[in-house]
């Protein structure tokens, strides 16, 4: 039994590349998100910009999963 499972989701290469997209933007927002507070909490005046990007970042992944599950493989041929 490996440790990394393969994954058995799609085959279609636009809803790979989605997915990948997705979770870049969350994890990236969320890390942002991080940077900044820490960043505000040292005094820089540009904290709060950078989380509230991050923010908006994160949002739009998860908005990008909502749409990603409205998709189906036989609607992206």
């Amino acid at each position: 039994m490996a440790f990394f499972k393969r994954y058995n989701g799609t085959a279609h290469v636009g809803l790979m590349r989605l997915e990948r997209l997705i979770w870049t933007l969350i994890y990236g927002g969320l890390m942002a998100v991080i940077l900044g507070v820490f960043m505000e909490r040292g005094g820089a005046e540009s904290g709060s910009t950078v989380s509230i990007a991050g923010v908006v970042v994160a949002v739009v992944g998860v908005v990008l999963i909502y749409v990603r599950s409205r998709l189906r493989e036989e609607d992206k041929k």
